[in-house]
């Protein structure tokens, strides 16, 4: 069988070939090369391709706009303001493997357009539910399917780190950020005062509330470590694909970035809260606090360049840590020959036909893309007098308004004569849970208040006073100290009462191209779980509250 090669004739030109063994006796006797077809070795003939590329990014700019321009718009908070480096980055990646992609014999491949339909599902699916990292990840897709068009396969998977390190300016899902973010401040408040507490230094640690006794100290979102660990990722990913040693080291080197992370933000805490202790408060404000996080985050990088070091000394080929990370200068002399077509222009036309018929489905999509959000009352209209519960709205700090971003929400603890413990009920509307800002469960904010969750689960409950039935609600038993309490929580969700968050989700996804709306809220009660009557007592104390207002809510959070 003839196998398939390149060779390179006088005239500087390349020529794709198949060598044919002759054998005679078990011996090869005679090799043949017959030229099929020339590729310009200097890079000429590449006007038509970079016509493709722009065309690309034309085509893809309408098909996934929203996707994009939403992507930018989040490059501006600080846990992803280093993400407007990540193309350069990419790109050099790219420029410095261009020697090992060019040895790659391929050309244009079908699964390139194959790739376009699935990039064009993905582009309208999220223009349809208006979920706009749908778009972001669809982007990636239409590119991966571009090059395979007009490269082939092999050679688009010998770009594996340049392609990998553009996922990096995606930023994450909102759900997963905020699940994220409590669980570092919660490590991080408790490393902290780990380091306090070595020194002999009195503090207690309430939630996220670190307590020395004169000063309280809280570990906010914006000290959970997240603005390091991202661009820290970024760096380390960077590392890991220029170092020259085996692939454990290099994945040690990239997965080594999350504990350096989330010690060296430890540190910080720990560093800040010793420093307020013995200098006073002002030491945990102003350019002092923004100091000392530049400061942690170059220890991050110094702490990633000790691991080379010493992983180059554990190799001990006699590299030294520059040779290691092989720092190529990029080659940009080859970019004429990167762009030269391999294969004909046939499957990166279709590619771009595909995706320009994607991006005038979008364009004039027949579905409203604005969401319509339904009439309803606002919660400053909520009876405060419900069959004899008496209730005070509470106000909420602004930050934590802002942290929630509901578009409406009402606070408030509700007192019955006849029993003894209070209800507190808060609930939030939300006009549309596709651009970040969403419910999310109790389960995340509860321990950044100080409260331990001992217990949680999904039951049913009877509603009395709503006319029979059960509703299934998530139950749990929080802890603060000595106190016990008992909470209800669920999502309201276009009719649905959902308890899970990722059922929530795939609703939001669902209700959005189905329905053109992704409008839903959160309900949750609590009530102090008492010595007189225990647990039992609190249930039917939440029940018997919980049958008044439910038939209420469908005004303030719609079906």
């Amino acid at each position: 069988m003839p196998r398939a090669g390149c060779l390179y004739g006088e005239s500087g030109k390349r020529y794709n070939s198949y060598l044919y063994r002759l054998q005679h006796q078990g011996k090869v006797c005679v090799v043949t090369t017959i030229r099929l077809r020339q590729y310009p070795a200097d890079g000429s003939g590449t006007a038509l391709t970079i016509a493709a590329f722009v065309a690309f990014t034309l085509v893809s700019g309408f098909l996934f706009w929203d996707g994009l321009t939403d992507m930018v718009s989040q490059w501006s908070r600080a846990e992803y303001s280093y993400a407007y480096v990540v193309p350069v980055i990419s790109a050099y990646l790219l420029l410095r493997r261009l020697p090992e992609i060019l040895e790659v014999r391929a050309g244009g491949h079908f699964l390139g357009p194959v790739l376009a339909v699935g990039a064009v599902m993905i582009g309208v699916l999220s223009s349809l539910s208006n979920v706009p990292i749908l778009a972001q990840y669809g982007f990636l897709v239409a590119l991966v399917a571009l090059l395979v068009s007009h490269l082939g396969i092999r050679p688009t998977l010998a770009m594996w780190a340049p392609l990998i390190h553009l996922s990096f300016m995606i930023p994450l899902p909102g759900l997963i950020y905020i699940k994220l973010t409590a669980g570092m401040q919660l490590l991080s408040s408790e490393l902290g005062v780990a380091l306090i507490r070595a020194l002999a230094i009195p503090v207690y640690l309430d939630g996220n509330i670190i307590d020395l006794g004169i000063y309280k100290l809280q570990v906010a979102e914006a000290c959970s470590g997240l603005r390091y660990m991202f661009p820290l990722l970024s760096f380390g990913f960077l590392f890991a694909a220029i170092f020259q040693g085996p692939n454990w080291q290099r994945f040690l080197l990239f997965v080594s970035t999350v504990p350096i992370t989330i010690a060296m933000n430890s540190l910080r805490v720990g560093v800040i809260g010793i420093l307020v202790n013995y200098y006073g408060i002002e030491q945990a404000e102003g350019f002092i606090h923004l100091f000392e996080g530049w400061v942690i985050f170059l220890g991050c990088v110094a702490l990633l360049f000790l691991e080379s070091w010493a992983l180059v000394k554990l190799n001990r080929t006699g590299q030294s840590l520059p040779e290691a990370l092989d720092l190529k200068l990029p080659h940009f002399e080859l970019m004429g020959r990167f762009m030269a077509p391999r294969g004909g222009l046939g499957s990166t036309t279709t590619t771009l036909a595909i995706l320009l018929i994607g991006s005038i489905v979008v364009l004039f999509n027949p579905i409203q893309n604005a969401q319509a959000v339904p009439s309803r009352s606002a919660f400053a209209a909520f009876p405060m007098n419900i069959e004899g519960w008496r209730g005070q709205p509470e106000p909420i700090e602004s930050r934590v308004v802002q942290a929630l971003g509901a578009d409406d929400h009402l606070v408030a603890t509700y007192r019955h004569p006849d029993v003894g413990a209070p209800v507190n009920l808060y609930t939030a509307f939300f006009e549309q849970q596709s651009d970040g800002d969403a419910s999310h469960s109790p389960e995340v904010c509860l321990p950044g208040g100080g409260y331990e969750i001992r217990q949680i689960e999904a039951t049913n409950v009877d509603l009395p006073g709503a006319g029979g039935g059960a509703l299934t609600l998530n139950r749990a038993i929080i802890q603060k100290g000595l106190s016990e309490v008992l909470v209800y929580f669920w999502f309201r969700e276009r009719g649905r009462e959902l308890t899970g968050e990722f059922v929530v989700k795939w609703y939001i996804l669902w209700d959005g191209l189905t329905r053109n709306r992704t409008d839903g809220g959160l309900v949750r009660l609590m009530t102090p779980i008492q010595s007189e009557g225990g647990a039992p007592a609190a249930d039917r104390r939440l029940q018997q509250f919980l049958g008044h207002i439910y038939p209420m809510l469908p005004d303030y959070i719609p079906d």
